[in-house]
């Protein structure tokens, strides 16, 4: 090969997609799903719930200094990682049970990533027009007309990313006061650098990766169609109806040809830039919106819409072989959505038992290693264990701690000032520390098993029934 021959292209440039402006039953859906989630999103943070005076009344607040979860009447501690695994299993299974009934939905109506490209192209559009707007704006050389079009179009897009980064640390933070900090620029570089980073992440993925993040980046568009089967919902094309397609003129007859004009308007709208009348693809997120253009073409050629709709692979069989239609009954009740119902409702209802029969009081026991007992001048034996109280409710609680299952033991909590086994102090929604030895006459065995009980106590030192017992032993001498 010559020095001045052309270099070897293995794969085209990826061509920008300019989707255009259409309106229907679908769009009308994805604007209300848009306002809504990010409604949720940029105000959450606000919304107050009363926990009592000694805990943070943000409804929402990830408060990661106090290793805390608080979600409206929910808080997670640290050692309850399990109520997230829940979570997390309840959000993936209820995910494959919208897909296995109404395919990539999540994908094309509530995704993040969908929702925030929406919003750029919406921004995208108010700036420099509609799609042949946008397409000759790009060829166009640079003049002063395409430079403020296009620092204006970046510069809200940077605004957008920056409100998205602010809304996000306002969950592991108190929303006003940081609000407050953020407005007289008084916040430390582990916020802001944050900030900045959710800034530019939004719009690197909402201004130029777009698609792309879908086609490559997520790998849900690769495992989807295992959740598919024929009674799902998905995008489709009749191409029983509509071939053979081609152009039409007002007054031509319809007969000896499909009702596709082949004005490529499916095409024109698709956020994937793909061609729904080659099948269900890859790259399709079920958003509608070819549906929305190709109705609202029906209509102009006054023909019934439909040609491009929600439908089942079932019930295209069907209408070819002529029989009825699936029920919507059958379309719901199958064999893989009856086990993500009763999946969800397994998982779900040991989460809702565990989270109303959740003790507010837990005990914590750790034996000394080294050494395991001293014995004292008398003869006894004294053995150092380290307490930690979790007291989980809102308000200051005082203690009862008692050992069972050795005569004659004696408790003497070690610290500073008079601390005694009878009235342990622990503030409200916190951890207590406590140094603890017990003493007792030196036992047969060389380990003796015996149990702490930590019994609430009223402020007139009567006791109550919350109260929670912890297996150690004492040990007496070395085997």
């Amino acid at each position: 090969m010559s020095d001045n021959a052309a270099p070897i292209k293995l794969f085209e440039k990826k061509e920008r997609i300019f989707p255009k402006r259409v309106w229907g039953k679908y769009r009308k859906v994805k604007w209300v799903v848009m306002i809504t989630t990010l409604a949720i999103y940029y105000l959450a943070p606000f919304l107050r719930w009363d926990r009592g005076p000694h805990a943070p009344d943000q409804a929402i607040l990830i408060d990661m200094p106090a290793r805390r979860g608080y979600f409206f009447f929910i808080e997670i501690w640290p050692q309850e990682v399990y109520y997230l695994t829940g979570i997390l299993i309840l959000a993936a299974v209820a995910l494959f049970f919208a897909t296995s009934l109404f395919g990539r939905v999540w994908c094309g109506y509530a995704c993040p990533q969908t929702v925030w490209t929406d919003l750029f192209v919406w921004v995208e559009r108010i700036v420099q027009g509609d799609r042949a707007a946008r397409m000759r704006l790009k060829k166009a050389p640079w003049t002063f007309d395409k430079l403020w079009k296009m620092a204006t179009t970046h510069a809200l897009w940077l605004l957008i990313g920056l409100f998205t980064g602010g809304a996000w640390v306002f969950y592991f933070n108190d929303a006003p006061t940081l609000l407050e900090h953020i407005v007289h620029f008084d916040i430390p570089w582990s916020i802001g650098g944050w900030i900045l980073a959710l800034t530019f992440s939004t719009y690197l993925m909402a201004g130029f990766a777009r698609e792309q993040v879908c086609m490559y980046m997520c790998p849900y568009s690769r495992f989807q169609s295992a959740m598919f089967d024929k009674d799902t919902l998905i995008i489709t094309y009749d191409e029983d109806r509509g071939e053979k397609r081609g152009k039409h003129k007002k007054g031509e007859s319809w007969e000896g040809r499909g009702h596709c004009v082949d004005c490529t308007a499916c095409v024109q709208v698709c956020p994937m830039g793909i061609d729904i009348r080659d099948g269900l693809q890859m790259e399709c997120i079920a958003c509608g919106l070819c549906v929305d253009a190709c109705n609202n073409i029906m209509d102009k050629v006054e023909l019934p819409r439909g040609l491009i709709r929600y439908d089942t692979t079932h019930n295209q069989e069907q209408r070819r072989q002529g029989a009825e239609e699936v029920t919507a009954s059958a379309h719901f009740l199958r064999a893989r959505t009856v086990w993500y119902t009763l999946v969800l409702c397994v998982v779900g209802g040991l989460m809702l038992y565990s989270l109303t029969n959740r003790a507010t009081l837990e005990l914590h026991v750790l034996h000394d290693r080294n050494p395991l007992f001293v014995t004292l001048s008398d003869g006894s034996v004294r053995n150092g264990y380290n307490i930690k109280v979790l007291n989980k409710a809102y308000e200051d609680k005082h203690y009862s701690l008692t050992v069972h299952g050795i005569d004659g033991a004696e408790i003497r909590v070690q610290g500073a000032g008079a601390v005694d086994a009878s009235a342990l102090p622990v503030f409200a929604d916190s951890v207590g520390h406590f140094r603890v030895f017990v003493s007792a006459p030196k036992q047969a065995d060389a380990r003796t098993a015996i149990t702490f009980e930590l019994i609430e106590v009223n402020s007139d030192a009567s006791l109550v029934a919350n109260a929670t017992t912890y297996e150690s032993i004492f040990a007496s001498k070395r085997r």
